[in-house]
C-alpha cells in the first residue's frame, strides 16, 4: 500500500489555509524557519515585479508545488 503526503499550512501574510508539496512550494525564511507561500500570492508577488521598471523575472513556481507528493519521498 502506498500513499501521498499533502501539507496543509498558512501563509503568514495572509489569511488564506492551502495545500502544498512541502519540498516544492515556493517558500521564504522567518527565523531560519521556511514559510509556504500560497499560490495567489505568488502570483500576485509576480505581476508586481513584471510591472517594475525595469521588469524584473518572475520567481519560479514548480509545476508540482501544490500537489501532494508520494509518501516515498517525504
Amino acid at each position: 500500500m502506498s500513499g501521498v503526503v499533502f501539507v496543509v499550512g498558512k501563509y503568514l501574510c495572509c489569511p488564506r489555509v492551502f495545500g502544498f508539496n512541502p519540498h516544492k512550494v515556493p517558500s521564504f525564511r522567518v527565523e531560519g524557519v521556511r514559510e509556504p507561500i500560497c499560490g495567489e500570492c505568488i502570483e500576485t508577488m509576480n505581476k508586481k515585479r513584471a510591472a517594475m521598471d525595469p521588469p524584473m523575472p518572475p520567481f519560479e513556481i514548480d509545476p508540482d508545488a501544490y500537489r501532494p507528493l508520494p509518501e516515498g519521498e517525504l
